[in-house]
């Protein structure tokens, strides 16, 4: 039988300080670890300033902001309002760019535009928010009448990386409860977290081999359906020796996008093609190429704010691990956005051609040389947006302009045209990893 470990806190979380893609009481609820040493250090007063004033939302406070336009379809409401377009079109840099903005302040006047919106991009680690849905979409079928029951399981079932999980350069952080230690590296075949706990790091770290951990659990799922909560990890692996590698593809193809069809998004606005890591090709072939568009993926986080990804709570749990309570990177580390809410999730991809340029550096390719940025924008004052933003520009690492541009975006909604405090920001993160190849 599947690992299943329930942990239990006696005393509340009540205010803490966090640096996780999860609101920042969510251990009881997740079981996450690293929540745990968050409280220690706010029961303790260590005071922290990794994160911004707008990482502290609890997890009553995170709400889907069009659950009352339930009832309208997708291309009903991305529908370019002329002037909101015009105004957006004279913020975009020359260049491959392309952009989709909802502006949802009002959900009864909800206003959009968009620049070259059906430009197909590969997605980097964007696409991971496929294999986060399509780990809920079949959790519901594994549990189809206890939402509740999902989380029991998420937060309980344990799994090992093994092969799946090895090979990529991100770092994760692991804490030890029992000793107060927290260390950060690379995944090891070894390791063992929860279900929770590998969406957390394939979200907020954007850990590759977290992402193909939880691609294989979503294809377990779907192949062994209710029995998959007492599937153990030598039957688990006993099926991928079995099953010929054309069926392993085709299914763990369906798993992936077959969602987001469902959704009204088509093989032209997003699809994923594979793992996100070369040891899971060990079984898993990759089929039909990976590309994103920013309809595309606009269409993804409307209806997750309408609460029709799969259902409501499954829409609202989605959202929250998005919820970015970690250092802000690229588009989300522009200052305009320190005191707003955002859920957010980066990808890059790049390849230099050495022989061209000796000096081609990372993450600005001269082949090719992606970076995309989807966000969720709540501010305190009500003002409250979707971007979509994708990018291919070569030469230049454009985690900067991805942030310039947001904050152009802010102050077209927001109304504030300061545009010396936006002209002034330089971009500096030399932490910042990125997750290109």
């Amino acid at each position: 039988m599947k690992k299943i470990i329930y942990v239990t806190i006696g005393l509340c979380i009540l205010v803490c300080y966090g640096f996780i893609s999860y609101p920042i009481d969510g251990y009881e609820r997740t079981g996450i670890k690293r929540l745990y040493q968050i409280r220690q250090m706010q029961l303790d007063s260590v005071k922290y300033t990794r994160i911004p004033a707008g990482a502290y939302k609890m997890l009553d406070e995170i709400k889907l902001n069009l659950a009352d336009r339930m009832e309208d379809s997708i291309n009903d409401l991305l529908v370019d309002n002329d002037e909101f377009m015009r105004e957006l079109k004279r913020l975009i840099p020359g260049g491959a760019y392309s952009v989709a903005v909802m502006d949802m302040t009002d959900s009864k006047n909800l206003k959009y535009a968009s620049h070259r919106e059906n430009v197909g991009y590969q997605p980097g680690s964007v696409g991971k928010i496929a294999v986060l849905n399509a780990v809920f979409t079949q959790m519901a079928k594994v549990c189809p009448d206890s939402f509740q029951d999902r989380i029991d399981y998420l937060k309980g079932i344990r799994v090992s990386s093994r092969y799946w999980g090895t090979g990529d350069h991100h770092t994760v952080p692991i804490y030890d409860i029992e000793n107060d230690k927290l260390s950060k590296r690379q995944v090891r075949a070894s390791d063992t977290f929860s279900l929770f706990e590998w969406l957390d790091h394939m979200v907020s770290v954007s850990n590759n081999g977290a992402a193909s951990v939880m691609y294989r659990e979503a294809m377990l799922m779907a192949a062994f359906k209710e029995e998959y909560v007492n599937l153990t990890e030598e039957e688990g692996e006993l099926y991928f020796k079995e099953t010929p590698r054309d069926s392993l593809t085709n299914l763990a193809n369906m798993v992936v996008n077959q969602p987001l069809r469902d959704l009204g998004i088509t093989e032209d606005d997003w699809r994923l093609g594979g793992m996100f890591t070369r040891p899971a090709g060990k079984y898993v072939g990759r089929k039909g190429g990976s590309i994103g568009t920013p309809r595309g993926l606009m269409k993804f986080l409307v209806k997750l704010e309408q609460g029709k990804v799969i259902d409501k709570e499954s829409s609202l749990e989605m959202k929250r691990l998005l919820y970015l309570t970690d250092r802000r990177i690229r588009y989300a580390r522009s200052r305009k956005l320190d005191s707003a809410a955002v859920y957010f999730k980066s990808g890059s991809y790049y390849k230099c051609d050495r022989e061209k340029n000796p000096d081609c550096r990372s993450y600005a390719g001269n082949v090719f040389n992606y970076m995309n940025s989807v966000i969720i924008v709540e501010h305190p004052n009500g003002i409250k947006y979707i971007v979509c933003l994708m990018s291919n520009v070569l030469n230049k690492n454009s985690a900067g302009a991805h942030m310039y541009m947001a904050s152009k975006i802010d102050n077209l909604i927001t109304k504030n045209n300061d545009d010396n405090e936006v002209l002034n920001e330089n971009y500096k993160d030399p932490d910042d990893e990125g997750d290109g190849n």
